[in-house]
């Protein structure tokens, strides 16, 4: 599934980014990697998702989220 289609308070393990190089280094470099988990915090399906990883909040465009495939994490 991508992160796009989370649902509000649920938490993903980050499977791959399928996003142009450059911005999946700045990704990278904000700690959004294979193997991460991903809170969603508001995904009302409009607009941009927000998102929390690595104890920081963000808000992530929907291009983006359509593009990084995750699986469901058991915390």
């Amino acid at each position: 599934m991508t992160l796009k289609e989370g649902r509000n308070k649920g938490s993903y393990e980050v499977m791959d980014i399928r996003v142009e190089h450059d911005l999946e280094r700045r990704l990278e470099a904000l700690g959004l990697t294979a193997g991460t988990t991903v809170t969603v915090l508001n995904n009302d399906k409009k607009g941009a998702m927000t998102v929390k990883f690595r104890g920081t909040r963000f808000a992530m465009g929907r291009h983006i989220a359509d593009n990084v495939i995750v699986k469901e994490a058991y915390v």
